[in-house]
């Protein structure tokens, strides 16, 4: 079960972003790899090819490794580690370590 996944709130907790929160985009778990909203921003040159593409030098967010990241509990308002419950019925639920509210 992946401990961060897609419209998650996380925190950058190592880079030059570090500190930052933003909203998780997509996750590419083959990679270990997500998108986060605002985060991670790279510059990149592109040349005109056609009229209605945009051109020149254009930031955009770049994928951040997930262990740069870590889930921020709204609750507690601070980042926190996530742990995993099975509750009787068979099924995970994922909880913020330390108020144990459920996300």
């Amino acid at each position: 079960m992946n401990r961060i996944r897609r419209n998650d709130t996380v925190i950058a907790i190592t880079g030059k972003d570090k500190g930052k929160t933003g909203k998780v985009i997509k996750v590419y778990l083959e990679k270990e790899r997500a998108l986060v909203q605002g985060l991670n921003f790279v510059t990149r040159h592109l040349r005109k090819v056609r009229e209605d593409m945009p051109w020149g030098r254009i930031q955009k967010e770049s994928a951040i490794h997930l262990s740069d990241l870590m889930l921020y509990c709204n609750k507690c308002s601070k980042p926190t580690r996530i742990g995993i419950k099975v509750l009787e019925d068979g099924t995970r639920s994922r909880f913020c370590k330390r108020c144990n509210e459920v996300i």
